[in-house]
């Protein structure tokens, strides 16, 4: 039996996309594809509707390597609304509590943000994609059934009050993966006593990527009217630059050959421990690997560009 051609483009890079409010990850995600005519595509974590910015999108080969940016940190801007409590603790919930909000002042809570800097743990919200007994919790909290979640550790690196106004406040965040933003809002709103929900977010940072450098869906249209997949094409970054900060091993063409038959071979002046890079004698990606206890380096993940 002849396996299936894979439909659509052979196109490898990443995109970073600056997802717009209102539209799901992965309405962005098939709009690009669809534009890139591209045969594979994956995201890197999903950005809610409510929530908007940087979404890097794998494309081809790349896809290979989103875990990886799928477990970087993360940064983002966002707007917490005090003495309002919502279902989905954003604000797309509805209103199940308002409280009065009491008096602060900017200093007061600046403390009470610094009190989550550090290692926390945090309960994931019902609304989230997290499995229980392979159904998610957003399913479940669609037909009204609540389930006890396991408390899971992250860190918040920094959270800087850029904003205080009436009932609201707005800062600057950076934490680990798997920190539920709106959690942390509303987790801010106990400690204060009144309540609260995430009103706004904007992801700026994923790992190495920057807001600065995305593109949204209108410029990629017009770029795709103008251009055409020239001008697409140019706007993808290559696959090695998610992980800038993983060492480069350049190989001989000789250990190219036996990486690629998934062989782990000895590099001089190689790192001595962690993930690496590697690459060909041509300086083609090869994809990724680990140095073993022996100092050989072993392939993990690897690429197919020829």
């Amino acid at each position: 039996m002849s396996r299936r051609k894979p439909r659509g483009r052979n196109v490898n890079g990443i995109l970073l996309l600056d997802k717009a409010i209102g539209i799901t990850s992965n309405t962005a995600l098939q709009k690009v594809k669809r534009l890139y005519q591209a045969s594979k595509a994956g995201h890197t974590g999903s950005l809610d509707p409510l929530a908007s910015g940087l979404l890097p999108l794998c494309l081809g080969e790349a896809t290979k390597l989103s875990s990886f940016l799928l477990d970087a940190d993360k940064a983002y801007a966002g707007v917490c609304k005090l003495g309002v409590k919502t279902s989905t603790a954003d604000a797309e919930g509805e209103v199940i509590e308002t409280r009065p909000v009491p008096a602060l002042d900017e200093a007061q809570l600046r403390d009470v943000l610094a009190k989550f800097v550090g290692e926390i743990e945090q309960i994931p919200p019902m609304h989230s994609a997290i499995k229980m007994q392979g159904q998610p919790l957003y399913k479940l909290a669609h037909q009204g059934i609540e389930v006890e979640r396991q408390p899971r550790q992250v860190t918040i690196h920094s959270l800087r009050l850029t904003r205080f106004e009436g009932d609201e406040f707005a800062f600057d965040l950076h934490c680990s993966k798997g920190t539920y933003v709106r959690t942390l809002a509303e987790d801010i709103g106990e400690i204060l006593g009144c309540g609260a929900h995430l009103s706004a977010l904007r992801r700026t940072q994923v790992g190495p990527f920057e807001l600065s450098h995305a593109v949204t869906l209108e410029q990629l249209e017009q770029t795709a009217a103008e251009t055409g997949m020239a001008g697409l094409d140019k706007l993808l970054i290559p696959m090695d630059q998610a992980l800038d900060q993983w060492p480069a091993v350049h190989l001989s063409d000789n250990s190219a050959y036996y990486v690629r038959q998934g062989q782990a071979v000895q590099v001089a002046k190689a790192p001595t421990s962690g993930w690496v890079r590697l690459f060909a004698s041509n300086d083609d990606f090869l994809g990724v690997g680990q140095i073993l206890e022996d100092g050989r380096v072993a392939p993990k993940r690897l690429v197919n560009t020829r």
